[in-house]
């Protein structure tokens, strides 16, 4: 049976994401905003700082994942970024849940960048440097842990656990 061990209340999670909310809506005031979540993690993180924000936003998703099930990452990245909103000329910010190898996001920035937004800058939920393997761009980070599998606030674990409402290290 897992064990779930506390990194983040409910009441932390939501403290973090309002002082994230407030950085942002004071860079973007008088700018709209358009939010890209990575799917399928951060859609809980970025439902929670898009009611929190003060100044107007779009909302859209791409999809991205190196995790086929369990808690070892393939090492190949699979994306898509169909959406419906065009950001051409648009400030955005690309909304993730956790920064852990740092790979996802060095696939994804370009592939936005093609797209000729105005400004492109990330917000991840928690920023983990255990497992980094490439270096990458970080504007807003709302909670740095050393190690540990988390789950809860979206992130899962084979699926499992993204309805969590705090953050738990797992452990088997």
């Amino acid at each position: 049976m897992p064990e779930f061990i506390p990194v983040l209340t409910e009441e932390e999670i939501h403290k973090k994401v309002k002082f994230l909310a407030h950085q942002i809506s004071h860079d973007y005031n008088g700018r709209q905003l358009v939010l890209i979540g990575v799917l399928k993690g951060a859609f809980v993180f970025l439902a929670d700082l898009a009611r929190e924000l003060t100044v107007p936003v779009e909302i859209d998703f791409i999809w991205a994942s190196s995790y086929r099930t369990g808690d070892t990452s393939c090492g190949k990245i699979t994306l898509s970024c169909e959406m419906n909103t065009d950001i051409r000329g648009k400030d955005v910010l690309l909304v993730e849940d956790i920064l852990d190898t740092g790979k996802t996001i060095v696939n994804i920035l370009p592939a936005l960048e093609r797209m000729g937004p105005a400004s492109l800058k990330v917000c991840a939920f928690i920023d983990k440097k255990e497992r980094r393997e490439v270096e990458c761009r970080t504007d807003y980070i709302g909670h740095s842990v050393a190690s540990g599998f988390l789950v809860g606030f979206g992130l899962d674990y084979s699926g499992k656990y993204r309805n969590l409402p705090a953050i738990y290290d797992l452990k088997f």
